[in-house]
C-alpha cells in the first residue's frame, strides 16, 4: 500500500525506513520488532497527547471550587522538581520527544497548580515566587555550564526516590482525611495508565534502567492513589455535599 507524500513523510519519519517498508508498505504484521516499534510509538504519542491535557481537569476543579483542600502542597513541590529535572534530562540527552514529551505539559500543569495551592492557600507572593523559581531551576538544569553531564545523570537517578516521596504525602493525606479532596479521578487514572504504557516504551525504545525503574515506581504508587480514588468515592462525594450546604 501506497501512501500519499504527505503522509509518507511523517509515517517515515516516526518508524523509520524499514518498519515503514514492512508494516505499511507490504503490510507485514508478523515483523514483531516493527509490530512492537510501531506499537511503542503510537502509545508514546498517545501519552504525550494526554499529557497535554491530563491535569487541566485538576486545575479547573481548583479554581472552580476556589479550594486546593486535600492537595498536598509538599508532594507538588516534589513532584514539580521530579519532572523539571525528567525534562531537562531527557532534552540534554536527545531521547525521542515520543518517550519523555508530557513531561513538558505536565511541568507546565505542575506548576500552574502548585502557585494555586499557594494563591489559595492566602500566599500570593509565594505563588508568583514559585513561577518564577521553577524557571530559575530549569533554565540551571538545562545549562551545562551550571549543572554538568554527570551531575544531571544523578539528579534523574534520585528521581526514583523523589517519586516516591512525592507520591506519599498524597497517600498519607487522603488516609488521614479519609477522603481524596480536591483530587481529580481523571487525572489519577491517566496518571497511573500513562506510568504503565511508558515502562513499554521505554523497553522499546530507550536502553536506560534508571527511566526504566522510575516509571515502574510510579505506576506503583500511581496505582495505590487510584485505589485510594475508588475506596474513597462515596467518602469523597459526601465530603463535598457537606462543603456546598455551608456555603449555600
Amino acid at each position: 500500500m501506497q501512501l500519499p507524500g504527505i503522509l509518507k513523510t511523517p509515517a517515515v519519519a516516526i518508524l523509520g525506513d524499514k518498519c515503514y517498508v514492512e508494516l505499511v508498505e507490504n503490510l507485514n504484521i508478523t515483523d514483531v520488532p516493527c509490530l512492537k516499534y510501531a506499537i511503542s510509538k503510537g502509545l508514546g504519542f498517545g501519552i504525550v497527547a494526554g499529557g497535554s491535557i491530563v491535569k487541566v481537569p485538576q486545575i479547573l476543579k481548583i479554581v472552580q471550587g476556589r479550594s486546593a483542600r486535600g492537595l498536598s502542597l509538599s508532594s507538588y513541590i516534589l513532584e514539580t522538581f521530579a519532572y523539571l529535572v525528567t525534562l531537562a534530562y531527557n532534552l540534554r540527552a536527545g531521547n525521542p520527544f515520543s518517550t519523555f514529551g508530557e513531561s513538558f505539559f505536565i511541568t507546565i500543569q505542575d506548576i500552574i497548580i502548585l502557585a494555586l495551592i499557594l494563591f489559595y492557600g492566602r500566599q500570593t507572593m509565594g505563588s508568583v515566587l514559585a513561577v518564577v523559581t521553577c524557571a530559575v531551576a530549569f533554565y540551571a538544569l538545562y545549562d551545562p555550564s551550571l549543572v554538568s553531564e554527570s551531575q544531571i545523570s544523578i539528579l534523574y537517578a534520585a528521581n526514583v526516590p523523589i517519586v516516591l516521596m512525592s507520591r506519599i504525602p498524597q497517600i498519607l493525606s487522603n488516609y488521614k482525611n479519609g477522603n481524596t479532596g480536591q483530587l481529580s479521578a481523571f487525572t489519577i487514572f491517566n496518571y497511573f495508565a500513562g506510568a504503565a504504557a511508558r515502562v513499554f516504551t521505554t523497553l522499546q525504545e530507550v536502553d536506560d534502567n534508571i527511566m526504566l525503574a522510575g516509571f515502574l515506581l510510579s505506576s506503583i504508587v500511581n496505582g495505590i492513589l487510584a485505589l485510594q480514588m475508588v475506596y474513597y468515592w462515596n467518602a469523597t462525594s459526601k465530603a463535598d455535599a457537606k462543603k456546598k450546604a455551608k456555603i449555600f
